[in-house]
């Protein structure tokens, strides 16, 4: 959604997988701007705002997540916004588009914020990021959090750090007033990136079990405990291959996998989603920024024994000309020598670094195994030595 806010996509319906009109060719109702009140899981019907009951024999859960905010005054105001439906995506672009909006600001630098900063600044338009913390994105090491921090002030984004938003007012020189404890600062929309929570209001009230992690329990075939009631999506766990807990990972590709699966099994078919490995990507201006598996809080929360190393490389062979600057960092476990995690950051083949150790998490391989992957070789895209060999070599010589 950012990318059509950005003007990237350029037409709204590129974004809509299928229509209603689409479905029901098939056979499936679909009812949009329509939200279900109350399901009566006893008499096996959902109540919709309307009034109506619509009986079910199953019913698949799939209401996602709902955006956090930061509880302060004029939160509400016209020209505040948050990103998580497709049409929070019109409502904003629709606002660029009929409002003189010379200078906007992101509160949070996640995601989605860094995504929006992005771009809110291609547009033209003045941008300002508050973020609590001192630097963005903080599942990655702090080195390449400071690379993602220099590549938006090398596109004047103006990120502003620990800081503690207090109240949105009406502004002076422009539309709203975001009051802080580094002062005031002004703009023509604020955009609240401050994170998301599992949307389970449906599933307590049916008194569905919610796991450690405050999303709905399901299991590999995405069941519930309750008999002929399925989660699929943001809003239930998935099964992490690397530290064996069940977490919340709320992604569009791991949302996606898990509907097929339900949908294979309500069919009378027998799958299971078997899991993930925590791949996570974005771009944010000239700069790739990927990450997958644990890093080493959350290895040593689970009981691992961490040992992780950064390394600096090229993303082709060094002798190509236009050779890119690429940090690769791999975390691995002592004890076993068994990779953890990796994280990526460069202006190209960060991604596909992490695509690649990806697998590697997902077959359970060691750093030894690593080290000499059988890697597609040829100058324009590695060194005979991918830097993903020499990291995985360097860090088991450190073992």
């Amino acid at each position: 959604m950012p990318y059509y806010i950005g003007d990237v996509i350029k037409e709204e319906k590129k974004l809509i997988a299928r229509t209603p009109e689409k479905f029901r060719e098939t056979g499936v109702e679909v009812r949009i701007d329509t939200r279900v009140e109350e399901v009566d899981g006893k008499a096996g019907e959902v109540r919709l705002a309307d009034g109506t009951r619509l009986p079910y024999d199953i019913l698949v859960l799939g209401t996602g997540t709902t955006p956090l905010l930061p509880g302060i005054p004029g939160e509400d105001r016209e020209g505040v916004f948050t990103l998580k439906t497709f049409t929070d995506a019109l409502r904003i672009k629709a606002w660029l588009r009929e409002v003189p909006c010379r200078k906007a600001i992101i509160i949070g630098a996640g995601f989605i914020g860094m995504e929006m900063s992005e771009a809110i600044r291609n547009l033209g338009i003045e941008t300002q990021v508050f973020h609590r913390g001192t630097l963005p994105v903080n599942r990655w090491d702090p080195e390449f959090s400071q690379v993602v921090l220099d590549e938006l002030r090398r596109h004047q984004v103006d990120f502003v750090t620990d800081a503690e938003t207090k109240a949105i007012e009406a502004g002076k020189d422009h539309r709203l007033r975001l009051v802080t404890n580094h002062g005031e600062a002004e703009a023509d929309m604020i955009l609240m990136a401050v994170g998301i929570r599992p949307e389970v209001t449906l599933a307590k009230q049916m008194g569905l079990p919610l796991g450690e992690t405050g999303a709905i329990r399901v299991n590999f075939s995405q069941m519930t405990p309750r008999e002929g009631v399925y989660a699929v999506g943001d809003c239930c766990e998935s099964f992490h291959r690397v530290s064996g807990h069940w977490v919340n990972i709320p992604l569009g590709d791991i949302a996606n996998k898990q509907g097929r699966v339900a949908g294979r099994n309500i069919g009378g078919g027998a799958m299971i989603f078997p899991g993930i490995v925590g791949a996570q990507s974005f771009q944010v201006f000239d700069l790739e920024v990927a990450a997958t598996g644990l890093d080493e809080r959350a290895a040593a929360a689970v009981g691992f024994h961490p040992v992780s190393m950064l390394s600096w490389g090229n993303a082709i062979a060094g002798p190509m000309p236009g050779n890119t600057k690429l940090g690769l960092k791999l975390i691995a476990d002592r004890a076993t020598g068994r990779l953890l995690g990796a994280q990526a950051v460069g202006e190209a083949g960060a991604v596909s670094r992490i695509n690649t150790l990806s697998c590697a998490l997902w077959a359970g391989l060691t750093l030894d195994d690593v080290g000499y992957l059988d890697l597609a070789y040829a100058p324009p895209f590695s060194g005979s030595w991918d830097l993903i060999h020499i990291a995985a070599q360097a860090l088991r010589r450190q073992i």
